[in-house]
């Protein structure tokens, strides 16, 4: 059951599964509306959801425009429907409602390009949206999405889909154990039981989680960062916590969260320029570009990467991907393989001429090189998921450092593998030994078919002394990491390169 929910999430990108989710609860909303089942009137719902949606996609339109920015369409929708669920839906007689809405709505899309530091958004946009026209208009969000005990049940399903695919259970999870935790410490311990109920059941807690928290552009992206920034936000979510006379609506307990996250992330969003295309193997290009201030990273991080597109298909025009260059080269390079059917985002790459751009963000991961030197490493790469070994050793070679590390390169063909030159380098220079295993056409002294149990044993006999990092292909990933531990193999010296929106 778990692996064919994964199939299902690895083939849908972070935006368009939230995106999904979200038209189902407001789909949702209409059908219980209809059946009297929930209190919203499902007119007033249609009209609000229609008017957040045409607020949003014009404001973003107007100031794409005027900015010069890859509009994400995505985005805009996502931001529309998150304030039709937690605005309360309005008539079409209630013109103060209806002012409130759209004031809500274009504040909401133009924080992303008037409140952007260095082109980072600093604050949650359906949050600053909402909390402005409860300030200015006297309208607050009534988050009415979490007070329905009907539609409980898909927020659930949906919310657990969302943090598997983004792999923040550690975000959610401490934020809802604060927030609890919060709840009773200013409670009388004889409503203890009413107020978990309340919070539970009644209350914007787990939508709240699972859409608002884990919105990526205005969180942390390390660990340690992200669940001080649940803390501090499910510390503030707690109905009795007020500084003075100021009580921390949801809305406020983000906002002020969100200042933690910029103060504790990296800053900015980078404007890359393409400086030139270079093929590493057999459908697979590297893209080497320009960056008008030094990209700081390690090795084995990865970035969201933004690419205008005319027309997006259902993968949206944004990615995560490694980068492939090393953080001691001048230039930034994305390594990209490509396949008879590749998104429009990959197309859309390869008709991008020196000169062009691409936009940057959101500097992530954990799958960087261990503090300790002497640690002994073996890194197992399958096909294009050699671009973070490339960026580690590119690294070692540009300091001259020598590790213990040991590598399994497995491709299909000779023709798939990439970054010989590289390769080399590191064996010469610095001992560090590639073993190929090549499923067809191998060659001697390569070993014939795919990294398995066999190879390891052969080629790493002091496997169990290492520390493993695995990237490829998350079919093969996920294979090698159960072999792994069914050798014995223990779960903390097992890394594997992830990062959200595999697709």
């Amino acid at each position: 059951m778990i692996k064919t929910i994964d199939r299902f999430l690895d083939h849908l990108t972070m935006y368009r599964l939230v995106l999904y989710y979200l038209m189902a609860l407001v789909s949702a909303a209409l059908v219980l509306g209809f059946a009297k089942l929930v209190p919203n009137d499902p007119i007033a719902l249609a009209l609000t959801t229609a008017l957040t949606l045409a607020a949003c996609w014009l404001t973003n339109k107007v100031f794409a425009h005027v900015f010069a920015v890859p509009a994400n369409n995505e985005s805009v929708y996502i931001t529309a429907l998150i304030l039709a669920l937690i605005l309360d839906p309005v008539a079409a007689t209630d013109i103060k409602g209806i002012a409130a809405v759209v004031f809500a709505s274009v504040w909401a899309i133009s924080s992303k390009f008037i409140l952007a530091i260095g082109r980072k958004h600093l604050l949650n946009p359906a949050a600053l949206g909402v909390a402005l026209s409860a300030l200015l208009l006297d309208q607050p969000a009534t988050w009415w999405v979490g007070g329905n005990l009907a539609l409980l049940p898909l927020v659930l399903l949906g919310g657990m889909l969302i943090v598997r695919k983004l792999r923040r259970l550690d975000l959610v999870s401490t934020f809802i154990v604060v927030a609890l935790a919060t709840v009773l410490a200013t409670t009388e311990p004889s409503q203890y039981g009413s107020a978990l109920s309340q919070t539970l059941g009644s209350s914007p807690l787990l939508f709240f989680a699972f859409v608002m928290l884990t919105e990526p552009l205005t969180a942390p992206t390390m660990r340690r960062p992200r669940i001080a920034f649940a803390a501090i936000v499910g510390f503030l979510f707690a109905p009795n916590i007020h500084i003075g006379p100021l009580y921390f609506t949801p809305e406020l307990a983000l906002l002020a969260g969100n200042l933690f996250a910029y103060a504790a992330g990296p800053k900015g969003r980078f404007v890359l320029t393409l400086e030139r295309i270079e093929q590493s193997a057999v459908d697979s290009f590297d893209f080497v570009f320009r960056s008008p201030r030094k990209l700081a990273f390690e090795a084995g991080q990865y970035l969201e990467w933004t690419l205008g597109l005319d027309r997006a298909d259902n993968r949206g025009n944004r990615r995560y991907f490694t980068v492939a260059s090393a953080p001691t080269e001048e230039t930034v390079r994305l390594g990209v393989k490509f396949y008879p059917q590749s998104s429009a985002f990959k197309r859309g790459l390869m008709t991008m001429k020196p000169g062009s751009t691409i936009h940057a963000a959101q500097l992530a991961g954990n799958f960087t090189l261990p503090a300790r030197r002497e640690t002994k490493i073996a890194f197992l790469a399958g096909g294009i998921g050699i671009t973070p070994f490339r960026s580690m050793l590119q690294y070692l070679l540009d300091r001259k450092e020598r590790r213990p590390i040991v590598m399994l390169y497995g491709t299909e063909g000779q023709q798939d593998i990439a970054y010989r030159d590289v390769l080399g380098a590191a064996r010469q220079e610095l001992g560090i030994m590639t073993v190929h295993a090549v499923a067809r056409g191998g060659e001697r002294g390569q070993y014939p078919g795919y990294i398995d149990e066999r190879l390891i044993r052969l080629a790493i006999p002091d496997y169990l002394e290492r520390t493993f990092y695995i990237s490829g292909p998350q079919a093969m990933v996920k294979a090698l990491r159960q072999k792994l531990l069914a050798m014995g193999v223990r779960r903390s010296k097992i890394k594997v390169d992830y990062f959200p929106g595999f697709a």
